[in-house]
């Protein structure tokens, strides 16, 4: 069971980083939605998520400062990246928050207890630490589906692999109109 659920996490973690590809600077950081969301954004948001529940909830050290602990952090800033910030740090820091996070996966049981604190008295698992860190994750993947289609239209999980039906361009356009059409004639 943990093997699987561990499975699962890579390959959304690999996908977080992979949305980043061949874009430029400008295109990983530029605010797609009113919220600001980004590319990178997420990447840096999902290493906070890392090293909030795989350290502290187990009493494990991850080896490097968590945004979300820092007494001088505004609201958001552990999605926010600023000029100075670079790719390869933000993946950097995501890549070894992972693999620390790993170390924590492969140590413990799925049974072993944990606190979250923002969570109140809720008595968690590391079984149900690592549900939760897999949801968040697909989740944030899934807003990086939709910046990275708005950027450049690639689509999918991994470079190799869009787990969609191979289609050329002619085939998505006409079913895009198709289901602006049918959009239209629902709410007419």
């Amino acid at each position: 069971m943990k093997k699987i659920l561990h499975s699962y996490l890579q390959t959304a973690r690999a996908a977080a980083v992979w949305k980043l590809d061949g874009l430029s600077e400008y295109d990983i950081r530029r605010p797609l939605v009113q919220s600001g969301t980004n590319l990178l954004g997420i990447v840096k948001h999902l290493t906070c998520v890392e090293l909030g529940y795989f350290g502290p909830v187990f009493g494990r050290p991850m080896g490097q400062p968590n945004l979300w602990f820092e007494d001088d952090v505004e609201f958001n800033d552990g999605l926010f990246v600023r000029a100075d910030e670079s790719r390869d740090d933000i993946t950097g820091n995501y890549r070894r928050a992972c693999e620390t996070s790993d170390a924590t996966i492969d140590a413990l049981d799925l049974e072993t207890a944990g606190s979250v604190p923002w969570w109140g008295d809720y008595p968690v698992t590391l079984h149900h630490v690592l549900v939760h860190v897999i949801a968040e994750t697909y989740r944030h993947v899934g807003h990086s589906d939709f910046a990275r289609e708005l950027i450049d239209g690639s689509i999918g999980y991994a470079a190799d692999d869009s787990n969609l039906p191979e289609h050329d361009s002619a085939w998505w356009r006409a079913y895009h109109d198709r289901v602006e059409d049918e959009a239209r004639r629902a709410s007419s």
